[in-house]
């Protein structure tokens, strides 16, 4: 019999909750809103905030590797 509380589906409920609270939190913050204010207007518009913080994080780490 298997415990009806532990789902296979939770690990990424779990996760996609983590990564919910992160990108408000990301999205939020001054380093987020000036990087926003440097990049081209027609090409963040058409961005969801997920892409747009993605893409905010891997030019950051990018940035930070050299």
């Amino acid at each position: 019999m298997t415990n009806p509380t532990i789902s296979p589906n939770r690990p990424f409920e779990q996760e996609r909750e983590i990564w919910e609270s992160l990108k408000q939190a990301i999205a939020i913050s001054s380093g987020f809103k000036r990087w926003q204010e440097e990049q081209n207007a027609n090409t963040v518009s058409k961005m969801s905030l997920d892409e747009l913080v993605r893409r905010y994080l891997r030019e950051t780490l990018a940035t930070l590797a050299y």
